[in-house]
């Protein structure tokens, strides 16, 4: 498996967690914590201007996507 695909299949992760449970990962949760690392890790690429060209364009869509669950309590 290439880093790419890897790549590909955390972020496909990432995005359908969000997406079931209409939440971001959350850090008092240690199951979400390797989603949490990922983010954590593309946003520093990201903000060095180290990352990939299509990463960039995928990462910055779900940006957006947690953007729009940025507060959301995961009891409500």
């Amino acid at each position: 498996m290439t880093q790419d695909e890897k790549w590909l299949l955390k972020y496909n992760e990432v995005v359908a967690f969000i997406e079931n449970n209409k939440r971001n990962p959350s850090k008092h949760r240690l199951e979400e914590h390797d989603m949490l690392n990922w983010l954590k890790a593309n946003r520093k690429k990201m903000n060095a201007g180290e990352m990939k060209e299509e990463r960039l364009v995928k990462f910055k869509k779900l940006l957006a996507l947690m953007e729009g669950y940025k507060r959301k309590n995961q009891y409500h």
